[in-house]
């Protein structure tokens, strides 16, 4: 895992922007803390943060490699769970190789199929790779959207990188944000539109999309989405499957030459990882498995049940820990630590976000790197499994918006009367654009129909939170994390999975509980969906809101152009009328607040500029 960014520029000689080359550099350091580097010519760019992870003397980035007078090169964030595979293929079609790095084999695989080679790919992946003869740059990003890839276009030029900080840092960017973002930060946000980069002309490759540039423009072609098909396997086959597929991903994604750990909840996805690991460590003799769970002080103490959170984690890890056997490491978190890291988890993640859920995660990773550079969670089951409540209760499958938002009208209302009045309107089209699209069976019935646009609208839009929520708070640590369950060959098999058979049992992930018989613990296997663990204490609360009261007083603050500071006053003295999450399933007052505070940190620290009247 690395950070990378790159400049094509046909109309200036960038050998002489080298201060500036170097700025974008340094805003990947936390992303490629181990080396960098970087490929400089007149017109062209490509920068490297590296992470070690596999090969550390024959991976070094930038890569070149030449084939008939033209030389390629290549930088690369991610991780190739074929590499072996395709190696296998390319040593039959002539092609060596100098080491055991998946750098040296993408740009190969590159080299010798083009485009194509995408297709072959499994893995999480953002790369650009520089045809030196033809003047060409290819990018190209993973299939599930795992990598980040943003760009800029400007005249005959392109910027890339892995985060919006390392496009600000070249001064022909300016921070500015038109209605269009606003919008994304009041009535998505913690989400954003698949391609939007918030900031004025910063767009991010769509997940499953490539991009050619060259001296005549650029072109962003997909290669992969979800294609509907008739499921033709009975329930033994699609348990057999299911849980081939899982043990399978799971087992490449351990691959590593560097210290790896699991992330373990109790809950059934993370258990499922751990176990299949913990099994492959004594299989392949690596030693005993070290896994990692989070929590708050005196969490228990203040607990309180409900129908997103309907019990605590940890019996369920220390039944795991004891059926796996595995070094366990409980990180406890609190309150106090929690409101401060609100403001770098802002700085991570470039952008508001989940408030505490977010910085809770950014000080879990920042312990796990303290001994460990790889982890393996269990992200994204729910949205391809029908793992949320929005998938079983058929009031709110059928309703006619993003179900991870139902109400916006605390988002009306945390703004002052008159600012962005469009917010609804512009919600309601980007709900449509994203249902517009989606593949389905000739005469399929009205029922699997919406369970099919429910499946994309998780993927492509909750899911994607998600995962830009885990890449920025692990990678600001320089702690990579992969996630099995985003296989994609799990993905197009579950889409096409009726409904019956992926709710086994009537059960939320019912086919694979079902397929992990056997292999967890029962209680383990039917246990209720409980999601990540929130904190529940009252000084949590309290600090939140004591911070959120000074922005009130802050003389000059954009803030306080938008905000309609007598509802956040609401919020802090009445949190239990806002207990319908603002997002997900998390997001209540305390949270709420805290997404408040971390625009007020993006603003002022990414110096935002609003354009025009408001």
């Amino acid at each position: 895992m690395c950070g990378i960014a790159g400049w094509i520029d046909f109309t200036q000689n960038l050998t002489e922007r080298k201060p500036v080359i170097d700025k974008m550099s340094e805003t990947l350091i936390r992303r490629g803390p181990d080396a960098d580097g970087i490929y400089l010519k007149e017109n062209v760019c490509l920068i490297h943060r590296r992470l070690i992870v596999v090969d550390p003397e024959n991976g070094i980035q930038p890569m070149t490699l030449e084939k008939g007078n033209i030389k390629y090169t290549i930088v690369y964030n991610g991780e190739l769970y074929n590499t072996e595979d395709l190696r296998k293929e390319l040593l039959v079609c002539g092609y060596t190789f100098r080491g055991h790095s998946d750098t040296e084999v993408l740009l190969t695989s590159f080299i010798h199929w083009g485009e194509e080679c995408l297709e072959r790919l499994n893995g999480i992946y953002a790369f650009a790779i520089w045809n030196d003869a033809e003047e060409k740059l290819f990018l190209a990003r993973d299939r599930m959207g795992v990598k980040p890839l943003f760009f800029y276009l400007y005249k005959e030029s392109i910027l890339f990188g892995s985060e919006i900080k390392t496009l600000l840092a070249n001064p022909l960017i300016q921070p500015v944000i038109n209605k269009e973002g606003l919008c994304e930060i009041f009535f998505l946000g913690p989400g954003r539109t698949s391609g939007n980069g918030i900031i004025k002309g910063i767009r991010e490759l769509k997940p499953g999309e490539y991009a050619v540039f060259d001296r005549s423009g650029l072109r962003i072609k997909t290669y992969w989405t979800l294609k509907a098909y008739e499921h033709q396997d009975n329930i033994d086959v699609t348990i057999e499957k299911i849980r081939a597929l899982i043990i399978d991903a799971v087992k490449r994604q351990l691959v590593s030459d560097v210290p790896l750990c699991c992330f373990l909840s109790g809950g059934l996805d993370s258990s499922i990882i751990s176990k299949i690991a913990a099994e492959e460590y004594k299989i392949e003799n690596r030693g005993v498995l070290h896994t990692y769970s989070v929590d708050y002080v005196d969490n228990q103490k203040y607990f309180k049940e409900s129908v997103f959170q309907p019990n605590s984690d940890k019996k369920y890890i220390d039944r795991m820990v004891d059926d796996i056997g595995s070094i366990h490491h409980e990180i406890i978190i609190d309150h106090t630590e929690l409101a401060e890291a609100l403001h770098d988890a802002a700085i991570a993640r470039d952008l508001p976000g989940m408030g505490d859920v977010d910085s809770s995660l950014l000080l879990f990773c920042k312990e796990v790197k303290k001994d460990f550079t790889v982890a393996v969670s269990g992200e994204c089951a729910d949205e391809i499994f029908g793992g949320y409540p929005w998938y079983h209760n058929r009031d709110i499958l059928f309703e006619d918006n993003f179900p991870w938002a139902r109400s916006l009208e605390i988002r009306k209302t945390i703004l002052k009367p008159g600012v962005l009045d469009e917010g609804e309107e512009y919600v309601r089209q980007k709900y449509q654009d994203a249902i517009a699209h989606v593949d389905v069976l000739p005469g399929e019935d009205k029922f699997h129909s919406r369970i099919r646009q429910m499946y994309v609208l998780n993927m492509n839009w909750f899911m994607q939170t998600l995962l830009d929520r885990k890449d920025r708070m692990s990678m600001y640590n320089g702690l990579e994390v992969r996630v099995p369950f985003c296989d994609h060959r799990i993905v197009e098999y579950a889409y096409n999975m009726p409904w019956d058979i992926k709710s086994l049992d009537g059960r939320e992930k019912g086919i694979v509980r079902k397929a992990m018989e056997g292999i967890l613990p029962d209680e383990i296997i039917w246990r209720k969906k409980s999601p990540y663990p929130k904190i529940h204490h009252p000084e949590y609360f309290k600090t939140v809101s004591e911070k959120i009261m000074t922005l009130y007083h802050k003389p000059n603050g954009i803030l306080s152009e938008l905000i309609n500071w007598d509802t956040v006053k609401s919020i802090t003295e009445n949190p239990e009328q806002y207990s319908s999450p603002w997002y997900g399933q998390l997001m209540t007052a305390p949270q709420i607040l805290a997404y408040i505070l971390q625009i007020d940190t993006w603003l002022e620290e990414f110096h935002v500029k609003i354009e025009g009247e408001l």
